[in-house]
């Protein structure tokens, strides 16, 4: 359990203890956290609110526009307009009881978002994360989000929230996949044991098992530390590999943001209900 997770209803609240007390999970166990994935468009944001996933999670960009008054939108790259702004969103989500993971794929969005949330802060009493990739990692070309600017930006509008911080990585079919290496999760710790924060850590599920050894280290650096599998569309990897995780981490402190249909094999496999 993360010892400086804030109290409850607060933005860093440990999540297993957030939905336990709402008696929306029954054991302190990460795989039992359900995720709505890329809830951006409105179609895709009302379909989230009415599903039973725990964890909404949505992409912030400035639009295409490039107009000075921009006002944050709701898009995954490549895309860069959509039928949501940032705003809207917020305005709809905060009637929920769903927790938030909002996903920044640049700097130039980060103060106006957090201005937004500034504005609904009385309204959310839950988990919020925030999440970049402020390093390279395995097979990463994506350009990542300046650590420094980033993390001091929405420390100083919230000393009060979940840090998500991965690597930008690649995956790909025809080769060997390298894994999380030693010097991507020693630079990863040598940033975040400056932070006061929960920290978790979104790792790509086909990179994982390579990375045993360094990421089982990197979770025993803060008690505040926690990894996120996720997966790409086209990844490959086994239930097996899924079943590994679970074996070797602590419960507590792996979640599983992972798509059909090996999200629902793998609930199967550890005897967890999916509600479908």
């Amino acid at each position: 359990m993360a010892a400086s997770a804030g109290g409850p209803g607060s933005w860093s609240e440990n999540i297993l203890e957030y939905f336990l007390r709402n008696s929306q999970i029954t054991a302190e166990d990460g795989a039992e956290i359900t995720w709505y994935h890329a809830a951006n468009h409105k179609a895709q944001m009302n379909e989230a609110l009415k599903s039973t996933a725990h964890m909404i999670e949505a992409d912030v960009l400035l639009p295409s526009d490039g107009s000075e008054h921009s006002q944050p939108i709701m898009a995954h790259p490549p895309e860069t307009n959509s039928d949501n702004t940032l705003q809207e969103w917020l305005t709809e989500v905060t009637k929920s009881n769903k927790g938030i993971k909002l996903d920044f794929k640049s700097l130039a969005a980060v103060e106006p978002s957090m201005m937004l949330l500034e504005n609904v802060k009385r309204h959310l009493k839950r988990p919020v994360w925030i999440n970049a990739d402020i390093l390279p990692g395995p097979n990463g070309n994506s350009k990542v989000i300046d650590a420094k600017p980033f993390l001091d930006t929405v420390t100083f509008f919230f000393p009060d929230v979940t840090f998500s911080l991965g690597w930008t990585t690649g995956w790909h079919p025809e080769k060997v996949n390298e894994g999380y290496n030693w010097t991507m999760v020693k630079e990863m710790e040598y940033i975040c044991n400056e932070l006061s924060q929960p920290v978790t850590f979104p790792v790509r599920a086909a990179l994982v098992r390579q990375s045993c050894s360094q990421l089982l280290w990197l979770l025993k650096q803060s008690n505040r530390y926690s990894l996120t599998i996720w997966t790409g569309k086209n990844d490959n990897y086994s239930i097996e590999d899924l079943l590994y995780i679970r074996d070797h981490f602590d419960k507590k402190q792996v979640f599983y943001d992972i798509l059909e249909p090996q999200n629902h094999e793998f609930k199967q496999a550890i005897g967890i209900k999916v509600n479908l």
